[in-house]
C-alpha cells in the first residue's frame, strides 16, 4: 500500500492571505456618518473583527443643485482616505461600499463619487431608499433571537428615515421618507438654539412627511417596535444617563424634549456625544412624530443596522442565495415573460460570451451575471406594448423597485435591455463604459439568433475578435446548411452589420 503523502507545511504568509480573503467588509456612506464594518465567518456566525465610524455630515454639504460644498467634499474624502487603509485587507469580491440618501441626490456620475471611488479603489453602489430599508431590516433581524413576530423597524438617518414591517427575515412593507436628523436640524435649528415653536414646527414637518404612509402601516400592524442607527441609539444613551432606562417611550421623549427646551439647546445633554449635539434635535422631532403617528408605546433600540445588513446580503450572494436572482424571477412572473425563450437566449449569449470574454476583458463574474439577467428580462416591455418594447423595458427597469440591486446595476441592466434590438442608441450605454457596449453586442446577437422563437437546436456559432486589426472587429461563422434554411435570420444579420457599424463595431458573417 502506498503511503499517504504528508500534508505540506503551509507558509504562514499564505495562511494570512487566506485569512484576509475570508474577511467581509461593508462601508456605509451615510448622510451623517460613514460606518465601516469588517467581519468574518466563525462557526456559522458573523464575527466582527473591526468597526470604525466617523461623523462626516455629508448632507450638510448639499447645495441647491446636486453638488457638495467643497469643504464637506474635502472632509469626506479625507475620511475615505483613512478608511481605505483598513479596506486593503478585504478582497474586492468580499467588499461592498453603499451610498444612501445624500449620494442618491448627488448622483452616480458626480465628480465627488468619482473622486471617492478613486480614493477607495473600489466602486460605490448607490442604493435606492427601499433597498436601504431592506438591508437595514436584514441587519436588525440577524441580531435578534426571535423573528417569528411581526415587527416594525425604524431607522432615522441623516437624510432619510426608513420604515419596515416584516416577519422572520422577510420584509413585507418598506418605505423610505425624505427626512433625516441632519436635514431637519438644519431647517429648524440652524443656529443650534431650540425653542418650543421651532420644535413644534419640526414635529409638524415630520408628521406631514408621515401622513401618506401612516394608514398603510397602522392597518398592517406589528407586535413590537425596534429602532436602529445613530439617532435612536443616541436617544437611548440620553435616557440611560438620565436614569430612564434604554426602552424608549413617548413619555421619555417628552422628558428629553422638555430638558432641551428648558436649556434652549442640546449642548451638554447627559449621555450625548458632542459630535451629535448639532443633529439630535431634528432626530428627536422625527422620533416624537413617529410615536404620535404610529401610536407607538415602546421601542427597543437595536445595535445592528445597514452595515450589518450589507454583510449578511454579501454572505447570501456567496452562498448562492442572491436576492437579485429572486428579484429577476419575480419580475419575469409579474410581467409574464416567456421563460423558455429567455432561457434559449441566455444559453446562446453565454456561449458567445465564453468565446470573446478573454480578448474583450469580460471575465469578471458581474459581466456574466448582468448579461444573464438582461437575457431573462429583455422582453419585460412586451407587457406594455410590442411596439418599441425594448424602450419600454429599459424604462421599467430604470424605475422599478428591484431588491438587491444598486442603482448602477439597475441602470446598466436597463441600458442593455433598451438597446438589445433595432438602433444601437449609445446614449443609454454611457459610451465610456466600453464593457457595457460589448455586453450589448453579445445580447443583440443572441436575441437575433432566436428571433423566430422556434424551439430548435441552435447552430454551431463561432465568434472571434480580431485584436490584431481592431478590438471591435468581429467575425461570426455559422453552419452553411443552417444559414441556407434560415434566410430571414441571414437578412437580420446583414442588417445588424449596418446597425453595429454606427457604434464603430465591424461584424463579418461567414458560413463555417
Amino acid at each position: 500500500m502506498a503511503c499517504e503523502p504528508k500534508p505540506a507545511i503551509k507558509d504562514p504568509t499564505i495562511m494570512s492571505d487566506n485569512h484576509k480573503r475570508q474577511q467581509l467588509g461593508a462601508l456605509d456612506l451615510g448622510s451623517n456618518s460613514f460606518h465601516l464594518l469588517v467581519a468574518q465567518q466563525s462557526n456559522g456566525r458573523i464575527q466582527v473583527i473591526d468597526k470604525h465610524k466617523e461623523m462626516v455630515r455629508l448632507a450638510s454639504g448639499l447645495t441647491n443643485g446636486p453638488m457638495l460644498l467643497p469643504e464637506v467634499s474635502e472632509r469626506a474624502l479625507d475620511c475615505l482616505g483613512r478608511l481605505s487603509e483598513r479596506l486593503r485587507s478585504v478582497a474586492s469580491e468580499n467588499l461592498r461600499i453603499v451610498g444612501t440618501n445624500t449620494l442618491r441626490q448627488v448622483g452616480m456620475e458626480s465628480h465627488f463619487v468619482k473622486q471617492a471611488e478613486e480614493t477607495l479603489g473600489h466602486p460605490i453602489e448607490i442604493i435606492s431608499g427601499r433597498e436601504e430599508a431592506r438591508l437595514i431590516y436584514l441587519g436588525v433581524c440577524h441580531s435578534l433571537g426571535d423573528n417569528s413576530k411581526q415587527q416594525l423597524v425604524i431607522d432615522i438617518g441623516g437624510g432619510s428615515t426608513e420604515l419596515i414591517i416584516g416577519q422572520n427575515f422577510q420584509p413585507k412593507t418598506l418605505e423610505s421618507l425624505h427626512m433625516g436628523c441632519v436635514s431637519l436640524s438644519e431647517r429648524h435649528f440652524p443656529d443650534g438654539s431650540v425653542t418650543a415653536a421651532s420644535m413644534n414646527r419640526a414635529i409638524d414637518n415630520a408628521l406631514i412627511e408621515l401622513e401618506p404612509v401612516m394608514q398603510t402601516y397602522l392597518s398592517r400592524g406589528w407586535e413590537y417596535v425596534l429602532g436602529a442607527s445613530g439617532t435612536i441609539n443616541s436617544i437611548a444613551g440620553i435616557q440611560l444617563a438620565m436614569g430612564l432606562g434604554t426602552a424608549i417611550t413617548g413619555e421619555h421623549l417628552e422628558t428629553i424634549k422638555n430638558r432641551i427646551l428648558k436649556q434652549g439647546s442640546t449642548a451638554g445633554l447627559p449621555g450625548l456625544p458632542i459630535e451629535r449635539e448639532e443633529v439630535i434635535a431634528g432626530g428627536l422631532a422625527i422620533l416624537i412624530a413617529l410615536f404620535r403617528a404610529f401610536k407607538i408605546e415602546v421601542m427597543e433600540p437595536a445595535q445592528s443596522a445597514l452595515r450589518e445588513g450589507v454583510i449578511y446580503d454579501l454572505l447570501g450572494r456567496q452562498r448562492h442565495e442572491d436576492v437579485r436572482n429572486q428579484t429577476v424571477v419575480d419580475l419575469g412572473r409579474r410581467f409574464a415573460i416567456d421563460e423558455f425563450h429567455a432561457d434559449r437566449v441566455r444559453q446562446t449569449a453565454f456561449m458567445l460570451l465564453a468565446q470573446v470574454a478573454a480578448p474583450w476583458r469580460l471575465q469578471q463574474p458581474h459581466h456574466r451575471r448582468l448579461l444573464g439577467w438582461a437575457c431573462d428580462l429583455h422582453e419585460i416591455g412586451m407587457d406594455i406594448s410590442h411596439s418599441s418594447f425594448h424602450k419600454h423595458g429599459g424604462y421599467l427597469l430604470s424605475n422599478l423597485d428591484m431588491p438587491g440591486f444598486s442603482r448602477s446595476e439597475q441602470y446598466q441592466l436597463a441600458a442593455l435591455v433598451a438597446v438589445h434590438r433595432r438602433k444601437l442608441n449609445l446614449t443609454y450605454l454611457h459610451i465610456h463604459q466600453s464593457w457595457l457596449l460589448k455586453l450589448a453586442v453579445i445580447l443583440r446577437l443572441a436575441c437575433l439568433m432566436h428571433r423566430s422563437r422556434i424551439a430548435e437546436v441552435p447552430p454551431k456559432i463561432t465568434l472571434r475578435v480580431d485584436t490584431e486589426t481592431y478590438p471591435s472587429h468581429l467575425t461570426m461563422a455559422l453552419d452553411r446548411p443552417w444559414l441556407d434554411t434560415h434566410p430571414l435570420t441571414h437578412l437580420d444579420l446583414e442588417h445588424e452589420i449596418a446597425l453595429l457599424g454606427d457604434a464603430h463595431i465591424t461584424l463579418d458573417v461567414k458560413p463555417a
